[in-house]
């Protein structure tokens, strides 16, 4: 559905970020309310305070999306607060530094509940609502590393490869109904992800920083861009958006060299992509 000024947006992951840049960016829409959550409260309410100054209707939820029961009541108080739900972004996601066997298993399930069951516990839990639309939209939150899978990437990659294949057959069950879904694969976007990032059991302490530092090396896409993208992405129902340079880049060397795509990345980057020494 083409966001108007009878829509009503829910975003997860709100606090700083792509979040953050798309509440914003529905409230420049003159939407009819926007309702947003997060676990970061404080984070939270300085978003609500920015869509409040830009003249929107907003609500809050604190809610960990890994959990089913707090889903269920941030939609209960979505209806209760605003009606109805029409745009449904399942944004929220978290990163864990390390390889396979430096990270736990506690890790990987913390991870995985965040950045996979928090989207399908979005979609099972707003659906019913959005169905109920004459024209509504989901939007889920993949990643360049739902194309590729760098080393010392493996539970983020397993969560994000696992969106975009949940969010293409959900595209597809949903083709004849009144509800659009779109995949989204940023390529790096400059979020606080990588700062607020787990550290793995037993990764180096170091690698947290390391990792950080590359990551500010080589996001170019602001926040405010990536959000640009993802409206007109719903708004012309584009059901795959790849979103920067890289990201482009990235979705094409790895269809054209699928054994071989992260050491001509390397290469064409000038810096490895790993955080072990070699």
């Amino acid at each position: 559905m083409p966001i108007n000024k009878e829509s009503v947006a829910v975003v997860t992951g709100a606090a700083s970020g792509i979040g953050r840049a798309l509440a914003l960016r529905f409230a420049r829409e003159g939407v009819a309310g926007i309702a947003i959550s997060d676990v970061n409260e404080a984070g939270l309410n300085e978003t609500a305070e920015m869509v409040r100054d830009a003249g929107e209707t907003v609500s809050t939820n604190v809610v960990d999306v890994s959990k089913l029961d707090q889903v269920q009541a941030f939609a209960d108080d979505v209806i209760e607060k605003h009606g109805r739900v029409t745009h449904l972004v399942n944004n929220a996601g978290v990163g864990v530094i390390g390889r396979f066997d430096q990270i736990s298993i506690e890790d990987f399930e913390w991870l995985m509940g965040i950045n996979f069951w928090g989207v399908v516990y979005g979609c099972k839990i707003f659906l019913p609502y959005l169905l109920k639309e004459k024209d509504a939209h989901i939007v889920n939150i993949s990643s360049v590393f739902g194309l590729i899978a760098p080393e010392e990437q493996s539970a983020y990659c397993a969560s994000k490869f696992a969106v975009r294949g949940f969010t293409e057959s959900l595209r597809h069950e949903m083709a004849e109904t009144n509800v659009s879904v779109t995949s989204v694969h940023p390529g790096g976007v400059k979020t606080n992800i990588v700062r607020n990032s787990r550290i793995g059991a037993d990764t180096p302490a170091e690698w947290k920083d390391q990792g950080t530092k590359l990551f500010d090396k080589i996001a170019k896409t602001t926040p405010e861009a990536a959000a640009e993208d993802i409206v007109n992405a719903i708004n012309t129902k584009n059901p795959r958006l790849l979103i920067g340079r890289d990201a482009r880049a990235i979705s094409h060397l790895s269809r054209l060299f699928p054994k071989s795509y992260l050491r001509i990345i390397e290469r064409l980057n000038g810096h490895k992509m790993s955080l072990r020494k070699k």
